[in-house]
């Protein structure tokens, strides 16, 4: 647990935010069965706008949480139906899907690597979030949410931390004080969401610094363990049933499985909307290992 004098006391620095960013970099839209997710609006072109406000950790994850948890997953239909489950890569243990793709990777045939880029894993941040414009449902605006975001979007909040450019001035976007609200811009692009353009608004307090609004915002905030414990997980023995199933086959493992390590399986950051090259990219660091 956490109190409100040690959260402004000793909020999360830049520099512990910056280094968790590094040491994450070395999906899908929020739960719709679940109302604490917010998800914002497009039009029937693709385009969609709102304004949000990244929160700091909430007062149940204490002063050394970060303000988001990054999970791994996979979805994917084969013969004998879908896979939709979390990746125990998230755990920082071995997963046999993983483990499966790496081997139809390494098999240096072009079908297999078609096969392994339809079955990688996706990647998702989850954050807690101001509403503080959705004009398509303003009933949302001044709520406490969960966001769930991909790699885009987490890639803005690094720049905003790890500024390009010498004139520009980091900051920390979960700062109630001292961050910045984030103006969601979505474009359709080749048929995924796309968040090129979005940005963040010149650094302000939230509801002007006022501690008692603050202290009832922070309160009203979820706490982000619960999608990291164990529990949300099946156990490799279950996924890879489930994986026999899905492909219609009850193949044994080969020996490029059994040398496959969890290591190899965080050497890369995947969107949901990942790019050609990004698949490239993660697969031939498997290969190299």
């Amino acid at each position: 647990m956490s109190s409100f004098s040690s959260l402004k006391r000793n909020r999360s620095s830049l520099d512990k935010l910056t280094k968790a960013i590094e040491s994450t970099t070395a999906s899908t839209e929020g739960s719709k069965n679940d109302d604490r997710f917010w998800t914002p609006t497009v039009d029937k072109a693709g385009n969609g706008m709102a304004v949000i406000r990244l929160l700091p950790p909430s007062e149940a994850d204490g002063d050394d949480a970060l303000p988001w948890v990054r999970i791994f997953s996979h979805g994917f239909q084969g013969p004998g139906g879908w896979l939709i489950d979390n990746c125990l890569t998230t755990l920082n243990d071995k997963c046999p899907v993983c483990e499966h793709n790496s081997t139809l990777w390494n098999s240096g045939i072009d079908a297999n690597k078609n096969i392994a880029r339809t079955q990688k894993r996706k990647l998702s941040y989850i954050a807690n979030i101001l509403v503080v414009s959705d004009p398509s449902n303003p009933e949302n605006e001044g709520q406490v949410k969960l966001f769930k975001f991909g790699k885009k979007i987490f890639d803005k909040i690094s720049e905003a931390m790890n500024p390009e450019f010498a004139d520009e001035t980091p900051i920390n976007p979960f700062d109630l004080w001292e961050g910045a609200n984030l103006k969601l811009k979505i474009r359709n692009v080749e048929g995924y969401r796309n968040y090129d353009k979005s940005e963040f608004s010149p650094p302000s307090a939230v509801h002007d610094g006022d501690d008692e609004k603050l202290e009832a915002l922070w309160k009203k905030e979820y706490s982000l363990k619960e999608f990291i414990e164990p529990n949300n997980f099946k156990s490799y023995e279950q996924l890879k049933t489930r994986l026999d199933k899905v492909l219609g086959v009850a193949a044994p493992r080969t020996r490029a499985e059994d040398q496959f390590s969890t290591e190899d399986a965080d050497t890369s950051i995947l969107d949901t909307a990942s790019s050609d090259e990004e698949d490239l990219d993660y697969f031939k660091s498997l290969a190299e290992e």
